[in-house]
């Protein structure tokens, strides 16, 4: 036997224990790795949660939602819906597309096809290709190719804010555990668009009292005038956050019509808003004539969304997307009508735009009511403190006036005899004279103030142009009437041709003559069946040559009334306009 025979057997090891240990230890690692992937998932996910709640102003909110929804689940692609009130989206927030791509796509989704799936059903969907699903609708051209796909609700309570999407995933697909994360994201995304909604309710809702009350200290301060109405328009566009605002109102020239008072435009709009001046509408048949006489506001996604009226805004170098169109109503009537608009493309306005715009423009009717009521009591007073004066006029100064002038006239009449108390009796003759013409310029003066603003007459027109003629001369012209001017003005033609010369008298005089002195003396006749407007000046008197086509126009209108007109030198210096003409 050999040594090698004798020898006992090697102790072996079979490898299978080796094997399973291994095996553990590979899956150890392989869960260590995937604690650490989830682990690192889940800070991601506390990340985006810091940058979503991070800020308060919703545009800034949704873009960190999309941004953060497609760092977080890896996806090439991602955006966020917003749900219109009526259906579909309103807006569209996107990420992942360069502006050429976007250009060459034209209009965003409308959500429809697989992102109106997600609106309809409320819940998750997720697929590993897009193109396999019969509720896809397939890409406009000039899309980029996507395969898979993940979209997820946002819900606010019971209401669904909008929806979250993603594509292309970098995973080939997107797995069950990116749909949980998600959906964690997108419940935290509810609470930050609540909180920046409620945010910018709350600021809106103050900057548009902040209007109210700027649009009504404006009106109190400054009845009548037209800067109220432009703040009104300017604060409606500004806050709605429009980009045209236009009012309109009824148009006193033609019954029945509503016109464009006053427009503003954004930046850039000029040329829009100049195309919109003297624009009109029909009160039948047209959008705004409906809210103006239903005093009803109306939110519309576009201008043909009632084709069976006449738009509220169409203008050629604009295009013109949602509107809302508000009536001006205050407690008795309805003071206009006004037109914001976006433009086509921008978000539609929302419910609670309308009520605050509507809000707005009623607050503001109410203030330009107060505005005219307190205007009209000043008006009154003024009227009532002008009936005073007036009457205090002639029972007073008038009646002490010539209660002297008869006791001066008695005088003279006991004075004579010889020259000396000849020429006293003269000089107070002339005095007479003199009280006779300022009583006539007093009641003159009774009749102005007398007369409301509304007035008409040869007596009215003529105290217009003479007071017209006062800011060009830097004086009042003195102004006597004799005789009883009014029963001209059933005669339009002769006040027409009086006034016309009066004017043009006027006016050489405040050009040519350099006077510091006018008096204008209208004298009507009925039993010679004559009146005679006489306009003299203390000023350098006519001058030689030059051009006459003026006087020649009055020489011709008086011809034409059987009268005539002639320009002299006056007797004290200056010149004396005398123009006559027949009573028919």
């Amino acid at each position: 036997m050999s040594p090698d025979e004798d020898a006992e057997p090697a102790l072996t090891f079979p490898d299978l224990p080796r094997l399973e240990l291994d095996q553990l230890l590979g899956q150890l690692v392989d869960r260590a790795g995937e604690v650490m992937a989830a682990q690192g998932r889940l800070r991601g996910l506390l990340q985006a949660n810091q940058a979503i709640v991070g800020d308060l102003e919703l545009p800034v909110v949704l873009r960190r939602i999309v941004e953060s929804a497609r760092t977080l689940l890896g996806a090439r692609y991602a955006a966020l819906g917003v749900l219109a009130d009526g259906g579909g989206l309103a807006e569209f927030v996107h990420t992942g597309l360069d502006d050429e791509t976007v250009a060459r796509i034209g209009d965003l989704p409308a959500g429809r096809g697989l992102l109106g799936a997600v609106i309809t059903e409320g819940a998750p969907i997720r697929l590993r290709r897009i193109a396999d699903d019969p509720r896809s609708s397939g890409f406009p051209p000039g899309h980029p190719a996507m395969r898979s796909f993940l979209g997820v609700p946002i819900r606010i309570r019971e209401e669904v804010f909008g929806n979250l999407y993603l594509t292309e995933s970098e995973h080939g697909e997107f797995s069950a555990e990116d749909e949980e994360l998600a959906r964690a994201l997108a419940a935290t995304a509810a609470v930050a668009i609540d909180n920046a909604r409620l945010f910018h309710a709350t600021t809106v809702r103050g900057e548009w009292m902040a209007a109210t009350a700027a649009v009504t200290r404006e009106m109190l301060d400054a009845p009548g005038e037209r800067r109220p109405l432009r703040l009104i328009v300017e604060r409606s566009r500004g806050l709605a956050g429009a980009d045209l605002a236009v009012l309109v109102r009824p148009d006193p020239d033609r019954p029945g019509t509503l016109g464009v008072d006053i427009a503003d435009g954004a930046a850039g709009l000029d040329d829009v808003v100049d195309e919109l001046q003297g624009r009109t509408y029909p009160m039948q048949g047209s959008v705004t004539g409906e809210v103006f006489t239903s005093a009803t506001a109306l939110r519309l996604t576009g201008p043909d969304e009632r084709p069976d009226l006449t738009p509220a805004l169409t203008v050629s170098r604009f295009e013109a997307g949602p509107m809302l169109v508000v009536p001006l109503a205050g407690p008795s009537r309805t003071e206009g009508v006004l037109t914001v608009v976006r433009g086509r493309g921008r978000p539609v306005f929302r419910e609670d735009d309308l009520l605050l715009v509507a809000g707005f423009a009623n607050q503001a009717a109410i203030a330009l009511e107060l505005a005219e009521g307190r205007a009209e009591r000043e008006r009154l007073r003024m009227l009532d403190e002008r009936e005073r004066i007036a009457a205090d006029l002639h029972d007073h100064v008038i009646q002490r006036l010539f209660g002297a002038g008869l006791s001066l006239q008695a005088v003279a009449a006991r004075l004579g005899g010889d020259p000396v108390a000849d020429r006293q009796a003269e000089r107070v003759r002339g005095v007479v004279g003199d009280l006779d013409d300022t009583i006539a310029r007093i009641r003159t003066t009774i009749f102005a103030l007398q007369q409301p603003d509304d007035a008409q007459g040869l007596r009215v027109a003529v105290l217009r142009v003479v007071d017209e003629a006062a800011e060009v001369l830097g004086f009042g012209p003195a102004l006597r009437f004799t005789g009883p001017a009014d029963t001209l003005s059933g005669d339009d033609e002769l006040v027409d041709d009086l006034v016309a010369v009066l004017r043009e008298a006027l006016t050489n005089v405040a050009k040519h003559a350099g006077a510091a002195h006018v008096e204008v003396d209208l004298v009507v006749d009925p039993a010679a069946g004559h009146v005679e407007l006489v306009v003299s000046d203390d000023g350098r008197g006519p001058g030689e040559g030059g051009r006459r086509s003026g006087l020649a126009n009055l020489r011709r209108r008086a011809e034409r009334r059987g009268g005539t007109s002639t320009l002299a030198p006056a007797a004290a210096g200056g010149s004396r306009l005398t123009w006559s003409a027949r009573i028919d």
